[in-house]
């Protein structure tokens, strides 16, 4: 499966070869997990590339939940839900975009049990860019801007995420970094409908260039 080169990252997946190119081919049905710490653009690249249907955000629940995306004292609940709708939509036979952080171990061994579940493939797409660049766009927002000390955490735990015995050995089909802001730019993800869709068509879902807040 075709990759994006993760410059000066490679040593770190021994199981996951980085492949150079600009395209990401997904599998379809598959769950695809997006990665990132806040701020880092993860949202933008879900309407970049997906459609809303595709799309489950946690701050979306959150908001379901409680009439706010920041409100973390509707975590549990909203990703309660999500996981319950996550496994609905696999069950239908769709592709499934988890727009969170995903940062942490435990968050991503739970979307990958569930893609097991359903008989389908976990892909990760990590957005592993500079702190200096998050803290940016993080700062930048129209909306709800994080505490910083929150993004350096995610930072810190992305970190451990990409070493050695981290997201490369967590049961994932591929995982897909982009490291800097040319590779998001000039990514183009395609769909390829698997054994079982409903149709045997290849949609190529191309980057199109949009504000990122």
């Amino acid at each position: 499966m075709p990759g994006v080169e993760a410059r000066g990252r490679a040593r770190a997946f021994d199981g996951v070869p980085p492949v150079t190119g600009v395209a990401i081919l997904l599998p379809d049905p598959a769950l695809i997990m997006l990665v990132g710490a806040a701020g880092a653009g993860k949202s933008t690249f879900a309407a970049r590339h997906f459609t809303s249907a595709d799309i489950l955000s946690s701050d979306a629940f959150r908001a379901a939940v409680s009439g706010d995306e920041a409100d973390q004292r509707s975590t549990r609940t909203a990703f309660s839900i999500l996981h319950r709708e996550v496994g609905r939509r696999l069950a239908a036979g769709r592709l499934v975009v988890v727009d969170a952080t995903n940062v942490e171990r435990y968050a991503r061994r739970a979307l990958v049990a569930r893609a097991r579940l359903a008989g389908v493939p976990a892909i990760a797409i990590v957005l592993a860019l500079p702190a200096a660049i998050v803290h940016d766009w993080n700062g930048g927002r129209l909306g709800r801007v994080v505490d910083p000390a929150v993004v350096d955490r995610h930072l810190e735990r992305l970190t451990v995420a990409l070493g050695a015995g981290g997201i490369a050995d967590e049961g994932f089909a591929a995982v897909h970094i982009l490291g800097s802001v040319a590779e998001i730019d000039r990514v183009a993800v395609e769909r390829e409908h698997t054994a079982g869709a409903r149709d045997s068509s290849v949609a190529a879902v191309r980057g199109r260039r949009s504000p990122r807040r």
